[in-house]
């Protein structure tokens, strides 16, 4: 019997804490969005352009879901995603600056629904923060000029890294490795040489 009172109790109390956190959201989360509430978002562009956006214009540019995964660092479902399956060479960048992400070369299939890689394609370009959580704590991952919420990075992944950065393809843009130069990214081509 009271085993039964202590499942109770701990199933209402895990229930209790889960709904303060989905209400509430994660403290890295509460933060961006009173800065957001408070002003408009000022983005140096991967081509060196510094663009000011106001929370309006972001909402126009961006999908619901881009705006969602992005600016309230919400999560796309799995296997229901732009990029999760994708398997042509090229490079991801950051939806709104354009910052250069992810390399295709580093691209594996996790078997988690989204993109996930073995590292970043330029490490100066990703920021990472302590996203504590209902199971311990993760780290999120953010692009360094947007600040845009791309997803998490764990322990689990292949080697070289042993890493698994789990992304959300609404926070991504794919450029075919036959665009890049075009498009400015000319310099990431060497990753395809190997």
């Amino acid at each position: 019997m009271k085993k039964k009172v202590l499942y109770g109790m701990l199933f209402v109390l895990i229930g209790s804490f889960i709904t303060v956190s989905v209400v509430s959201g994660n403290s890295s989360g509460q933060e961006k969005h009173q800065n957001e509430e408070e002003g408009d978002l000022t983005v140096t562009n991967f081509n060196g352009e510094t663009v000011t956006y106001s929370k309006k214009e972001l909402k126009d540019m961006l999908t619901s879901v881009q705006y969602k995964v992005t600016q309230k660092d919400g999560t796309e479902r799995a296997f229901e995603n732009k990029y999760w399956d994708n398997t042509d060479e090229g490079i991801y960048v950051d939806i709104i600056s354009k910052e250069p992400l992810f390399s295709s070369v580093d691209k594996y299939k996790s078997g988690t629904g989204w993109p996930s890689f073995t590292q970043p394609l330029a490490e100066e370009n990703i920021v990472t923060k302590k996203d504590p959580g209902i199971f311990g704590s993760r780290t999120e991952v953010r692009s360094k000029e947007a600040d845009s919420h791309l997803g998490h990075v764990f322990k689990d992944g292949p080697q070289p890294t042993g890493l698994r950065y789990c992304m959300n393809s609404a926070a991504l843009e794919f450029i075919p490795k036959e665009e890049m130069a075009e498009r400015g990214y000319e310099k990431y081509l060497d990753e395809f040489e190997q």
